[in-house]
């Protein structure tokens, strides 16, 4: 996707060949025109899909998916990273260990927004490792739901996590794939070399 791409490029910071950050439009300040084009893009890649629900995982997630959820007209469902007093009985659960924070969270979802008639699609905010994608995956499980996709905004392609889902047999999308933060620069996946000198 050409648009993310360009803002990726334009106002994404590299820290370390590890990691980006890309909080001034996408996990912390959120631009809305922005998430609708992505919104708008998952569902053209996912429409023949027949998703029913999608689902995420707090917080950096929930505003790709409510966009996509707007366009394709159905519900979002986010999993909580928190224990939450209205939120403690019958709970799906998967432990998620996050590579940027170096933290494990045990996520969770409420039985009653998923059940065995779902095709899910879930969306994410990055892919490295895929060890949110595959928590998700476990709860949808639980639930008797199917995934139908899965829908990354942006993809580590130099970390395992794609390759991993996808010989597991999940089609994958993702909007922008990069395949290095080397010195200092974002090298989108299939990039030219002449494209990298400008």
């Amino acid at each position: 996707m050409k648009l993310l791409e360009q803002r990726i490029k334009k106002d994404g910071k590299v820290l370390s060949n590890q990691v980006l950050k890309v909080d001034s439009f996408l996990n912390h300040q959120v631009d809305p025109q922005l998430m609708m084009e992505i919104g708008k893009e998952f569902s053209k890649r996912f429409a023949d899909e027949g998703i029913t629900k999608i689902v995420t995982i707090e917080s950096s997630g929930i505003a790709p998916a409510v966009m996509t959820g707007l366009y394709m007209n159905v519900p979002v469902v986010f999993a909580r990273k928190r224990k939450s007093l209205t939120l403690s009985e019958g709970l799906l659960t998967a432990s998620v260990h996050s590579f940027t924070k170096n933290v494990t969270n045990e996520i969770s979802v409420s039985q009653n927004y998923l059940n065995k008639e779902d095709k899910v699609l879930i969306i994410d905010d990055f892919l490295a490792n895929g060890q949110a994608a595959l928590g998700l995956i476990h709860i949808v499980q639980q639930s008797g739901a199917q995934v139908a996709g899965i829908g990354i905004v942006i993809e580590k392609s130099f970390q395992d996590g794609a390759e991993m889902l996808e010989k597991l047999g999940y089609r994958v999308e993702s909007l922008a794939r990069i395949s290095s933060l080397e010195n200092g620069k974002v090298t989108f996946k299939g990039q030219k070399a002449e494209e990298l000198v400008s």
